[in-house]
């Protein structure tokens, strides 16, 4: 069905050669489910491509179907590849803007045509593609979904339409890459049954990439374990990974905090998100009268099923969404500030904060030195009144400059949005809030990057450069160099291997222990939870139901979700810990 034999792939870039892949060589079994795992940067995503004919590859050869593709093979046969593969890549979630039916349908026509567009009613076809179409939505467990948008699809619901979508090319090999990444327990098992039952139903090649070793057991027949771009072992799923698990560093302890006092108060939040599909109004968010407190010093978790309102209510505490009753209090300078509500000093306290989100990403053409600076010139000392001072030469009002400073804490699409609505683009940034000179930018961020285990050299160079591991922890050095009070970190580790979790995940702990910085985080890694946390908070559907012990929360949490796939962590964590 599918050999490689000897495949070999190198990226060039302005100061070094990266060896993607070095000689890899394996074959498929027909019918199987064969997993490939490694660490970030193993090779993993490119073999993938190469497999689908999506990028190019310097030696070697692959066997598929009855074709051969080696790196001088004609345009006819890199498309006979391509039509033998489907592919589903990590954190694609381009759908059409229409039911998941026709989602589906438009796939299926593309077949004939070339394009994916709707048959008219008058094609001779119309009735079979439809009915073609339904059936791949009953192989994903979508049947029921078939007439609801796509754009309101719970995240597990978009994937499993992916999956239908590629299905329907009628593919030979089927090709997932982290096809559950960035979701939570319920929605992963509800992904990796469809998967299985597709398996099942048809007899189809399937080849998953996951960082996550409990989806390679509930899932794989076979497993490859990638690493430097080379296969270091092969075979039964548990032994593969009880291998790849070995390497994974000593936990930091968790520093102590027995006295914690309030810094963050919630108090009395309501907030309501529906949509409507098909005349059918569906509640997907109704927060009523949530309060907490959040101390100083500790690491608060928040755990919880995918839209249950985790990251509306960060959004709400950062002071960047409003609610529709309620408010959130920080205390600075002994005063409480409402988040809520305009004051001179709400300002202060959006300087004190440190955010990143899960669709984190760095700016590719700088150096990571040139994004602290960039940081810095926002959340360093005195940047206030800087800013203050730059704005009544401007005409800007301080509560206009208020609300400009927000979008500096918002994601990307966020502040895109905001910044339209003031008629303002980032050239305002700019004047208000201009970088630091890179030699004091470095004297900030160096011992940072001593603490989070991370050469100093990688300041000077592109994200490009840097190992998956690495950038996560250069990203959070990246807000740390301003010495933020308070870390908001909305999952932003939901696709990375539990290898460079666990450097992470002792990354924080050290910022923690060393700075007493306050930090929030969402995760859908209960593991990773349990390990870096101080209490736990279980979110669901925008109600706080549990609180405290993490392990008891997180506990709690899983066996709500009725999610067999996590047997081997829980084998696992009971072994070690």
């Amino acid at each position: 069905m599918l050999q490689i034999e000897n495949l070999s792939k190198t990226y060039r870039l302005k100061d070094r050669d990266i060896v993607a892949l070095n000689n890899v060589s394996f074959n498929t079994r027909p019918g199987e489910i064969l997993g490939v795992v490694g660490k970030s940067g193993g090779g993993k995503s490119t073999l993938m491509k190469i497999l689908r004919g999506m990028e190019s590859f310097d030696s070697g050869k692959i066997i598929i179907d009855g074709a051969t593709i080696t790196p001088d093979s004609s345009g006819e046969v890199v498309r006979a590849q391509m039509a033998a593969t489907a592919i589903h890549l990590q954190r694609d979630f381009a759908l059409w803007t229409e039911s998941a039916l026709k989602n589906v349908v438009r796939r299926i026509h593309s077949r004939k045509t070339g394009f994916e567009v709707l048959p008219i009613p008058e094609n001779e076809y119309y009735d079979e593609m439809y009915k073609e179409a339904l059936y791949y939505l009953r192989l994903v467990g979508l049947e029921k979904k078939a007439n609801h948008l796509a754009t309101i699809l719970s995240g597990g619901e978009k994937q499993r339409l992916l999956i239908a979508r590629q299905l329907s090319k009628k593919p030979k090999i089927l090709l997932l890459d982290e096809p559950a990444t960035m979701a939570c327990p319920a929605t992963k098992q509800e992904v990796l049954d469809a998967i299985k039952n597709v398996n099942k139903e048809l007899g189809l090649t399937i080849i998953v990439v996951s960082h996550l070793p409990e989806i390679h057991e509930y899932l794989a027949d076979r497993l490859i374990w990638l690493e430097k771009g080379e296969i270091v072992a092969e075979g039964k799923p548990r032994d593969v990974l009880d291998k790849f698990m070995a390497g994974i560093g000593k936990m930091e302890p968790l520093a102590p905090r027995p006295d914690a006092k309030p810094l963050i108060k919630v108090r009395g939040i309501f907030k309501r998100g529906c949509q409507i599909c098909t005349g059918e109004v569906l509640d997907v968010l109704k927060m009523e009268n949530l309060s907490f407190d959040i101390n100083e010093g500790e690491i608060t978790s928040i755990i919880g099923n995918s839209g249950g309102g985790k990251t509306t209510l960060l959004k709400i505490m950062q002071g960047v969404k409003l609610p529709d009753e309620g408010s959130v209090y920080y205390r600075y300078n002994d005063n409480w500030v409402d988040m809520m509500t305009y004051s001179p000093d709400r300002m202060n306290v959006r300087r004190t904060l440190g955010i990143m989100y899960q669709e984190f990403a760095l700016y590719a053409s700088e150096t990571i030195i040139d994004q602290i600076a960039y940081q810095m010139g926002i959340k360093g000392n005195d940047v206030i009144d800087h800013a203050r001072a730059v704005a009544e030469e401007l005409g800007i009002s301080d509560k206009v400059l208020d609300v400009i400073y927000a979008m500096t804490d918002m994601s990307e699409e966020d502040a895109k949005a905001a910044f339209e609505a003031l008629g303002l683009t980032r050239d305002i940034f700019k004047d208000l809030f201009p970088r630091f000179p890179m030699t004091e930018a470095s004297k900030f961020a160096e011992p940072i990057f001593d603490l989070m285990s991370l050469d100093r050299e990688a300041m000077w160079k592109l994200p490009e450069q840097l190992s998956g591991g690495e950038l996560v922890r250069a990203s959070i050095a990246i807000l740390l160099a301003a010495r933020p009070k308070i870390l908001i970190l909305d999952e932003p580790f939901g696709d990375i291997d539990p290898i460079t979790l666990r450097e992470v995940s002792n990354s924080i702990k050290k910022i923690n222990a060393k700075f007493g910085t306050t930090i929030i985080l969402v995760s859908h890694h209960v593991d990773f939870v349990k390990e870096v946390s101080h209490r736990a908070m279980l979110i669901e559907n925008g109600a706080l139901v549990a609180d405290g012990n993490p392990a008891e929360v997180c506990n709690a949490f899983l066996a709500s979700c009725h999610a067999p796939y996590l047997k081997y962590l829980e084998e696992r964590y009971a072994i070690h810990g």
